[in-house]
């Protein structure tokens, strides 16, 4: 079997290329998150700490910092949609690789505290990232999706 299965794209099974896509789009989130973390210390003239990115008691609305963080994760959410447009380039794929980089980002921040996320405002913040991320990741791999695609050997349009 060739592997396309009547579709137009070929669909066959590339872990190496599917786990390459996990790092790739975590590493850039957490790259992204690093900069808006050192932003944050910047603004408020605090230590450069992992505690913005893992630790529970950051997200929060009681003051000004904890505010921000809660706005660098959301804009962090467009910087992993990006990433999935980027890096996947596949709409029916940005759910798969948006839930896993945030089941990751659980996993990482479970084990920086030590004990699994309990507080309201950290898996609020997470599912609102999550959703962010997926729906603007698809919403950018569609519209590249969709494009025409260009039949004829020139790029001039003929006219009939």
């Amino acid at each position: 079997m060739n592997g396309t299965s009547g579709q137009f794209r070929k669909t066959t099974w590339d872990p190496f290329l599917i786990i390459s896509q996990i790092i790739a789009v975590q590493a850039v989130m957490y790259f992204c998150l690093g900069i808006w973390i050192w932003i944050i210390a910047s603004i408020l003239g605090s230590t450069k700490s992992l505690d913005y990115a893992f630790q529970y008691k950051e997200i929060h609305v009681r003051d000004f910092g904890g505010k921000m963080v809660i706005t660098f994760f959301m804009l962090n959410a467009l910087m992993g949609a990006l990433a999935l447009w980027w890096l996947v380039q596949r709409t029916k794929q940005c759910m798969d690789f948006a839930c896993t980089a945030h089941l990751i980002h659980l996993l990482c921040c479970w084990s920086y505290n030590g004990s699994f996320p309990t507080t309201f405002s950290w898996w609020c913040l997470n599912l609102v990232s999550l959703s962010i991320m997926c729906v603007c990741g698809e919403f950018l791999c569609m519209r590249t999706e969709l494009q025409a695609i260009p039949l004829g050997m020139n790029s001039q349009k003929t006219a009939l």
